[in-house]
């Protein structure tokens, strides 16, 4: 499959969290309707557990790359089950799998990679190694995207305070805000560790240090983050924001519940910008597994309704090996149109 290497120039910014974002060099003034594919939660399967997941990902990798108005592939996290090793001849097999897109390649990291590591069954790591070799394999140049032909991107390591944070990364194209932010299952890392030698159902009887501090300050990079993706929509009049994570963060479940507690200030943060923002929001993320697109009630209080410029956009995953294409027309009144591609060979009956 061939595909032009002629890619349309895009707009970056390097800035610090604390001041207004400015209009970089090179900025992008363009206004052009685009294509981009959303993936996550795949390959899922590993070793054992993979029951074909390898073919299924070549076929979808080839469906893509046929694709050649595809202007990049995003990843929602989940490279593996969390229910096989996470060891690092597979971090690095994934890694080297995802660069034969042809697009730029760009990813935010899921639950099964790093946090859910300390389980037996993913070989009883410590999480906080598991991260930091997941960052340092799938961020080998930041401010850059990875995949064949990579772009330029803005990354939060380049922000005083937030070093560590080189996967929340942005980027602006035809007049929208993309923004990726590390948000995982799990109860976004909370989930209590297992205590290293024990059965999982040993579990530490409270959150370790360690675990509190990893959390803290990840947390507060992410807010960081949607305050600066939002600042610079604001700044330069974009057309529409685009966000995406890995975790469902329980959009259904009342605020304050247990499924939703440890996410409801992210939650509230992106009701309270996309409110204020006004234009079309899109937020995509994975680790349910099966594609859907909606607009849920943000507002949890006191009465839950529809936020009429939010849309959610979950991928597939795990069993179903396809892929979504998500149209961005600045000039449209939507500005995001997301479709399900379904992959030739890849349904339950192959």
């Amino acid at each position: 499959m061939l595909r032009s290497l002629a890619r349309p120039a895009l707009m970056f910014v390097l800035v610090a969290a604390s001041v207004a974002p400015a209009a970089p060099d090179g900025h992008e003034n363009g206004s052009d309707r685009f294509e981009f594919c959303l993936i996550g939660d795949t390959p899922y399967g590993a070793g054992a557990n993979s029951s074909g997941d390898e073919e299924k990902f070549q076929r979808l990798l080839d469906d893509v790359n046929a694709d050649n108005k595809i202007a990049f592939v995003l990843h929602t996290g989940d490279i593996k089950t969390g229910s096989s090793l996470d060891t690092n001849a597979l971090i690095e097999s994934r890694f080297a799998l995802y660069q034969k897109f042809n697009a730029p390649f760009i990813y935010t990291p899921g639950d099964n990679e790093w946090t859910d590591a300390h389980r037996q069954k993913e070989g009883w790591y410590n999480p906080i190694e598991r991260l930091d070799f997941v960052r340092k394999t799938f961020y080998p140049n930041p401010g850059w995207s990875t995949g064949a032909h990579p772009m330029k991107v803005a990354t939060q390591a380049s922000d005083p305070g937030f070093s560590l944070y080189v996967e929340n990364q942005m980027w602006v194209r035809s007049g929208v805000v993309f923004a990726c932010i590390h948000v995982v299952g799990s109860n976004d890392s909370l989930d209590r560790w297992t205590l290293v030698g024990h059965p999982d159902t040993d579990k530490q009887p409270t959150v370790t240090p360690e675990q509190q501090a990893e959390f803290d300050g990840r947390r507060a990079a992410n807010l960081a983050w949607i305050d600066k993706a939002f600042a610079l929509a604001d700044q330069i009049h974009a057309k529409g924001v685009f966000l995406f994570t890995q975790a469902d963060m329980a959009f259904e479940a009342a605020k304050g519940s247990a499924l939703r507690a440890v996410f409801d200030p992210i939650l509230d943060k992106l009701f309270a910008k996309t409110v204020a923002f006004g234009k079309p929001v899109m937020f995509a993320h994975g680790d349910s597994h099966y594609f859907r697109v909606d607009m849920p009630a943000l507002d949890a209080a006191p009465t839950p309704h529809t936020i009429e410029n939010f849309t959610r956009v979950e991928n597939f995953g795990e069993l179903n090996v396809h892929w979504v294409k998500i149209t961005v027309d600045p000039n449209s009144r939507n500005v995001f149109l997301a479709e399900p591609v379904l992959v030739p060979g890849n349904s339950f009956t192959h």
